[in-house]
């Protein structure tokens, strides 16, 4: 979340791929907002990991996916 909102790492960050330089120039704009959101908060997780069924419930829930 630094590399796009301080631009004076760019003389030590010339690897970076072209994908943080567009996420800095959205930054910059003010197009989007980085915020930082905590491991065991990553709704995206319920898609990419076996998780326990209590945070399978709870994600499920806050991405609103119900049981039919």
């Amino acid at each position: 979340m630094a590399l796009p909102k301080n631009p004076e790492f760019h003389s030590c960050t010339k690897h970076i791929s072209i994908q943080q330089h567009f996420i800095r120039e959205k930054v910059e704009n003010e197009e989007v907002q980085l915020e930082y959101l905590p491991t065991g908060d990553m709704l995206a997780d319920l898609l990419t990991k076996a998780l326990p069924h209590e945070k399978v419930e709870r994600f499920r829930h806050d991405m609103g996916i119900y049981e039919a």
